[in-house]
């Protein structure tokens, strides 16, 4: 089986398979585990925007998508060399990775007829559901029911452990310049975390909303996860956060590894938020939460 990676979250849940020798190609932004892009072909480029701020990241995005242009780039040919058997993409978010569409216009340009399976969860249960999806695909069924088993048994032990204690409200900003709120599965990761979103879209798509629309909903405590960031940066933007939440715990995660990606690390972002919410039954989750404010 020769795998091909669209999408960060999809090499992580091939690693988390065992199937990490048979992924053959990734994107620019596959970065877990560290080993993804530096042995492998990148198929998919894109702009790299580190040295960008929120805002400016924001508007760069939304001009090209009202121009009608693409954020991502499909290297055609490199993908053709690699001859792959399946292929894994999105239709969830234009803003995250290349859609599905473009995909399967240049399989069939080139005449190449892998299989191409689309991953488009919305909550966490379907996150995990791409990964038993994942693994039948790639013809190994077993792995995929034995990972998403201990996974469920670790949101088990987490739930068991927040009965009946009080659930904080928790408002999730997921950008900070314009502020979006929380959508996808994010909601169900307070939820499950023993918490209670507050001015969220569970489910749903993520929103740009105002700062006065999240402070009026009167959280408890607030999390930051900006899409595309790691613990560094998230921690960077939330203190910009503050000042619109006066008197209310911020927290930044990091977003990239724990929150964004709909992937095995999902459940660290359970555990890591759990101890936020909870501090008397969690341990400290070092190197994923840090408290700004």
């Amino acid at each position: 089986m020769r795998i091909v990676s669209l999408l960060p979250s999809a090499t992580e849940i091939v690693y988390a398979l065992g199937l990490g020798d048979d992924l053959v190609g990734v994107t620019f932004e596959c970065d877990e585990p560290a080993s993804a892009r530096s042995d492998k072909t990148v198929v998919v480029g894109g702009r790299d925007t580190r040295g960008m701020a929120p805002g400016e990241i924001d508007a760069y995005v939304k001009e090209t998508m009202r121009a009608g242009g693409d954020l991502y780039t499909l290297h055609a040919g490199a993908l053709a060399a690699l001859d792959p058997d399946l292929i894994l993409t999105q239709d969830l978010c234009r803003v995250c990775a290349l859609p599905s569409g473009h995909v399967e216009d240049a399989l069939d340009h080139l005449g190449c007829r892998a299989d191409v399976l689309s991953l488009d969860p919305y909550t966490l249960d379907e996150v995990l559901d791409t990964i038993v999806e994942v693994a039948a695909r790639a013809g190994v069924p077993p792995r995929g029911a034995a990972l998403v088993g201990s996974l469920r048994e670790r949101l088990a032990a987490v739930s068991a452990a927040v009965a009946g204690r009080p659930r904080p409200r928790v408002a999730v900003v997921e950008w900070v310049d314009p502020p979006f709120t929380a959508g996808h599965w994010v909601p169900d990761l307070v939820a499950a975390a023993g918490g209670e979103s507050v001015a969220a879209r569970p489910a749903a798509r993520s929103v740009q909303v105002s700062y006065t629309e999240l402070a009026a909903a009167e959280p408890d405590l607030v999390l930051v996860t900006p899409c595309g960031f790691h613990l560094a940066g998230a921690a960077e933007q939330a203190r910009a956060v503050v000042a619109h939440f006066p008197g209310v715990p911020v927290w930044a995660l990091d977003a990239d590894g724990i929150v964004v990606r709909p992937g095995p690390r999902l459940v660290d972002g359970v555990e890591a938020i759990a101890a936020v919410l909870h501090p008397d039954v969690f341990p400290a989750q070092e190197g994923r939460a840090a408290r700004v404010a």
